[in-house]
């Protein structure tokens, strides 16, 4: 950490860049939702929890390889296949269509690995079935969910500090779940449960630092003379101040997760991606975006303190 001690980069001036580098990333982002609702039939690729649909995982007495099962279940046309555990394990999310229900799907799955490697050759360890409506449901309330998290951000953040802390902070949060959902639908990243664990985990981890930032910022404000220093000097400090802690943070974190993606497997790999995505995604929202943000509400809007109208307008010409 000595790398940052009295560290003094100019984060601020840097913002007008970072606010491209986002915009650039959403616009790609919401192309690739327009081109998959074209292609795949929806703006991201939800697997079966939200689809609907049969996730069977399927055990052989013997190492078999993927594409000899890929072959059997109907080459080109064969639903996902997903190494699970050793070489004889695999699950196989099969997508529900509307001349067939569950029963069927499953039962076509046996007939088709039985006919290809024998009814002794495999078991069928799990079975998991989603409805259509249960799915549009799950949706739904995933969707809810995110959305009560950012309202119950704002809430706090109001409260703990000011409104116009608690207005950046949910700016940050929102351009970090929209810069994750657009990278998922760029690389068509499967959205599961799971996924959507990941991603107000991420919300999360978000806050969490920028919640630090901000803290550092209102500590400065309140130190002697802070309140007459210059605002875009006062937050480029309180970010440098914060570095050595965002930094350890975030590496350390990065350092699990990338073993987790290393070692632990198809099973979570996608939740593990999506993890790491949002944790630099955070890392860079809580200098680039959040503290730009409660500059520019301070600068529109005033600091929401008792000072008089004559103090507020100093203040914001000195922005």
């Amino acid at each position: 950490m000595r790398l940052f001690h009295d560290a003094k980069y100019q984060f601020i001036s840097l913002r007008r860049k970072a606010y491209v580098v986002s915009a650039a990333v959403l616009v790609i982002g919401i192309g690739a939702m327009i081109v998959n609702t074209f292609t795949i039939g929806g703006w991201q690729r939800y697997g079966v929890d939200f689809d609907g649909g049969v996730l069977v995982q399927v055990s052989f007495a013997e190492a078999i390889d993927d594409n000899d099962l890929r072959t059997a279940l109907g080459g080109a046309s064969a639903p996902p296949i997903t190494r699970f555990g050793g070489d004889n394990e695999f699950v196989i999310r099969a997508p529900l269509e509307e001349d067939r229900d569950i029963d069927q799907v499953a039962g076509e799955l046996d007939v088709q690995l039985s006919a290809s490697f024998g009814a002794s050759a495999f078991e069928i360890v799990r079975q998991e079935s989603v409805g259509p409506k249960i799915g549009l449901e799950l949706q739904q309330r995933a969707a809810l969910a995110i959305l009560f998290s950012l309202a119950l951000t704002l809430i706090y953040i109001a409260i703990r500090f000011e409104i116009r802390f608690g207005v950046a902070a949910v700016i940050a949060t929102a351009h970090d779940m929209l810069i994750v959902l657009g990278l998922l639908a760029v690389f068509r990243v499967e959205i599961a449960l799971p996924t959507v664990a990941a991603i107000l985990t991420i919300l999360g981890y978000s806050l969490n630092d920028t919640i630090v930032v901000f803290d550092r910022i209102r500590e400065n404000l309140n130190a002697k003379g802070g309140r007459r220093e210059d605002p875009y000097r006062l937050v480029n400090r309180s970010i440098n101040e914060t570095l050595p802690r965002t930094v350890l943070t975030s590496g350390t974190t990065l350092a699990v997760l990338c073993s987790l993606l290393v070692l632990g497997g198809a099973v979570i790999r996608d939740f593990t991606m999506v993890l790491i995505l949002g944790v630099l995604i955070g890392t860079y929202s809580s200098i680039f975006i959040a503290s730009p943000a409660l500059l520019e509400i301070q600068k529109r809007f005033g600091t929401g303190d008792a000072r008089s109208k004559k103090q507020r307008g100093r203040a914001a010409a000195a922005m």
